[in-house]
């Protein structure tokens, strides 16, 4: 485990090292309105087929919603969690979760901040329930509501690392509950106090990847999901 963790750190330090190089030569994009007719941007299209953008998110009308909302580099600058987990198997469980419950979920991609909690407060608004579950590329999640304060949330899920499939399926059940108006007992976590110090380095550049693709003043997109 510690030489595939340095393998990735190795991977993900040469990653950003070479795109702070080319930084110099990109052109910033800039979003005016909604509806520009301007031509796609290579940051704005999902290279994976299962997770392709289908337009800008519209707020929900439907209660029986959940919102997840993913962010930027994720599905496409960045395909795993920071331990390896495919994010489609990610979304696949967090949908199973909320469809479990009877609801229906709904996948946007929020571009204006990397931020778990402001990329959730843009999703519990776009949400038919206000409930909303935010997930940044590495995988750190949380459950947010609608009026909560960004940084007030129903369930946190920081230590990324120790968060399995199976805890991202409970959380979307849990999301689901949220919006049906009851009170689930939180999802149970893991606890490991070396989880910290020992991903801490990865963590920070993973961070560093996904905001190099915030787009200020950028609406979210609406995501079709085929798994």
């Amino acid at each position: 485990m510690a030489e595939l963790n340095e393998q990735l750190l190795r991977s993900v330090i040469a990653e950003v090292l070479k795109e702070m190089q080319q930084e110099g030569s990109d052109k910033q994009v800039s979003f005016k309105s909604a509806d520009t007719s301007a031509p796609s941007q290579p940051e704005q299209a999902a290279s994976a087929d299962w997770f392709q953008s289908v337009g800008v998110a519209k707020p929900g009308t439907s209660s029986d919603e959940v919102v997840i909302a993913v962010a930027p580099a994720f599905a496409e600058h960045q395909t795993t969690n920071i331990v390896g987990v495919p994010h489609k198997d990610i979304i696949r469980q967090i949908i199973a979760g909320i469809e479990e419950e009877g609801l229906k979920a709904r996948v946007i991609k929020v571009y204006r901040t990397a931020d778990v909690a402001f990329a959730a407060v843009e999703g519990d608004g776009l949400s038919g329930s206000g409930v909303c579950v935010s997930l940044q590329s590495k995988g750190t999640s949380i459950i947010h509501q609608k009026d909560l304060q960004p940084l007030s949330n129903l369930e946190l899920f920081p230590q990324a690392p120790l968060i399995d499939l199976d805890t991202y399926r409970a959380m979307g059940k849990n999301a689901a509950k949220y919006a049906k108006g009851e009170s689930p007992s939180p999802v149970p976590m893991m606890n490991d106090q070396m989880a910290r110090p020992k991903y801490q380095a990865l963590s920070a550049l993973l961070h560093i990847k996904e905001t190099k693709h915030v787009v200020i003043g950028k609406p979210a997109e609406e995501i079709a999901i085929r798994l």
